[in-house]
């Protein structure tokens, strides 16, 4: 292989590395929800916390919840709903995104 060629094959491993690095973990997920949602929703999602039992909070797993739109999760999430407050002052709309993807991974299976 020549150099050029070698060099170019270097550059694109670094670049993959560099992008994988920067991708969201589902660990950074799981700490935002326990940051914002937790402590309503639950570790587990099912809304079993003192604050869910009392605000009458839906199982995170539930069908009822999965059947939503990410869209809609979303404006829940950014916006609120009912006694859940809006969170889009102190989410980035990313962070809002991994969050519904991390509501995804409540799933009944």
């Amino acid at each position: 292989m020549t150099i050029s060629k070698k060099n170019l094959v270097l550059t694109g491993l670094v670049l993959s590395l560099v992008a994988f690095c920067s991708l969201p973990s589902r660990a950074d997920d799981a700490t935002l929800y326990k940051s914002k949602c937790a402590m309503c929703h639950g570790a587990d999602g099912k809304g079993e916390t003192p604050a869910g039992k009392k605000m009458g909070i839906h199982d995170l797993g539930s069908a009822e919840v999965q059947a939503m739109k990410d869209a809609e999760l979303a404006t829940i999430i950014s916006d609120g709903k009912n006694k859940m407050p809006s969170y889009k002052k102190s989410l980035s709309a990313d962070q809002i995104k991994d969050l519904v993807a991390y509501v995804r991974s409540f799933a009944k299976k």
